[in-house]
């Protein structure tokens, strides 16, 4: 292999090193252990007979039972369903919370979707796991609340579980983005074996910024703008990160007055 190749390839490993560690610092890690979390914590918060989080498989457009806790969730983990049928799927296909005290009397309910779970519940919360404007799985809550049931405003709390686990899953998002992105830049490198550094950095910037989807997150934006900063002057670099503290400051005020409805 040439020297000029070689010095390509570094080139191109480091345009994608330097986006992955940005985009790691601005999304941190999560995982299955962090997921369980969320549905250990709405078991004990709504005193309920179990929670569950499923998210969807779009390869094959059912949601799948990833975590649940509780002492009748064990028997669902792993189980999958198609995304538009029970009440998940109703939840999932609307974007829309419900709670159903009685699902006997609902048509919606699957009840030999539940019965293969070991536990058939008499009352659901559940709500959409949202990712911007798309549901990316459903948060179900059952039997809680002892006697007494879920009340309207049991929604708003479990929304907020539901945005834990959103943020959980999309965190997973920098591991599997990584590996796209590195296969494509050396793609685009195969394609045009005698690119120069410039025209690299502009290729990989290309191809972060496109991983973001249609979800509207923009973390790969983001990153890659961090990414190219590293380049610049030391009062450039004060300046971005001045400007990027505002926009954090100004974010998080909404974002606490949501919180506390």
């Amino acid at each position: 292999m040439s020297e000029a190749r070689e010095a390509a390839i570094l080139q191109a490993l480091e345009a994608v090193a330097a986006r992955a560690a940005a985009a790691g610092r601005l999304e941190p890690a999560g995982g299955e252990s962090v997921l369980q979390s969320v549905a250990d914590a709405a078991v004990a918060v709504f005193d309920a007979v179990a929670a569950s989080i499923a998210l969807h498989d779009p390869a094959m457009d059912r949601l799948v039972i990833r975590v649940a806790g509780g002492p009748a969730g064990a028997g669902a983990v792993g189980l999958a369903f198609p995304s538009s049928e029970g009440i998940a799927g109703y939840v999932f296909t609307t974007g829309q919370p419900l709670v159903v005290s009685d699902v006997s009397a609902d048509p919606r309910f699957d009840r030999a979707t539940a019965e293969t779970t070991g536990y058939v519940p008499r009352s659901i919360l559940a709500v959409p796991i949202l990712a911007g404007d798309a549901s990316i799985g459903v948060l179900e809550v059952l039997d809680g609340r002892g006697q007494a049931g879920f009340g309207l405003r049991d929604l708003d709390l479990a929304s907020a579980f539901g945005r834990q686990a959103a943020a959980v899953v999309l965190a997973g998002r920098v591991e599997r983005d990584v590996t796209e992105l590195l296969r494509l830049t050396l793609a685009r490198l195969a394609e045009d074996p005698d690119a120069d550094g410039a025209a690299l950095d502009a290729a990989v910037s290309a191809i972060a910024v496109g991983l973001d989807g249609d979800d509207g997150a923009g973390l790969w934006a983001l990153a890659d703008a961090v990414a190219r900063a590293r380049l610049a002057a030391p009062d450039q670099v004060s300046l971005v990160v001045e400007i990027l503290d505002a926009l954090a400051r100004r974010g998080a005020r909404p974002a606490a007055r949501t919180f506390r409805r």
